[in-house]
């Protein structure tokens, strides 16, 4: 999936599995206090779940997983780098995501947000779902047209 500069796409190298793991520990467990971030987590090999990189002028920039569950597409562990966000870089990762989810035939995103995220996900589009959930997240949807 390609969108001007950017790409969605799997890790194929040791380099940017670890690009993909240094991201995701940064910005979602150090920053957030928590430091236990498993990178070899039974999730992330599971039949349809799809560990994705953003990748620009051949940099890894932001991650996200996709899994595939029938007609809905999960985001999972969304994150672009600290020292590049608030530079529309969130903004492409979720298109070509929800371009890769129609490709599979998806006609629904839904994720579990961080609350500090929430307005961004409001301004792509997303809508609070009524559906709660047990975590400190908030459950979030977008239908695909």
């Amino acid at each position: 999936m390609e969108n001007l500069d950017h790409t969605l796409r799997r890790p194929r190298t040791g380099v940017e599995w670890t690009a993909y793991h240094e991201i995701r520990r940064k910005v979602l467990f150090e920053n957030r206090g928590d430091v236990e971030y498993v990178e070899n987590h039974p999730d992330e090999f599971e039949q349809n779940h799809y560990p994705m990189i953003l990748v620009e002028n051949n940099m890894t920039i932001g991650v996200i997983r996709i899994d595939i569950d029938d007609h809905i597409a999960w985001f999972r562990r969304v994150a672009i780098r600290e020292d590049l966000q608030r530079c529309g870089h969130g903004r492409c990762l979720l298109r070509l995501a929800e371009s890769f989810a129609r490709d599979q035939g998806c006609d629904e995103v839904r994720s579990n947000v961080a609350a500090d995220a929430v307005e961004f996900y409001e301004r792509c589009g997303y809508s609070r779902d009524v559906v709660g959930n047990e975590f400190e997240s908030v459950p979030m949807r977008k239908e695909l047209t």
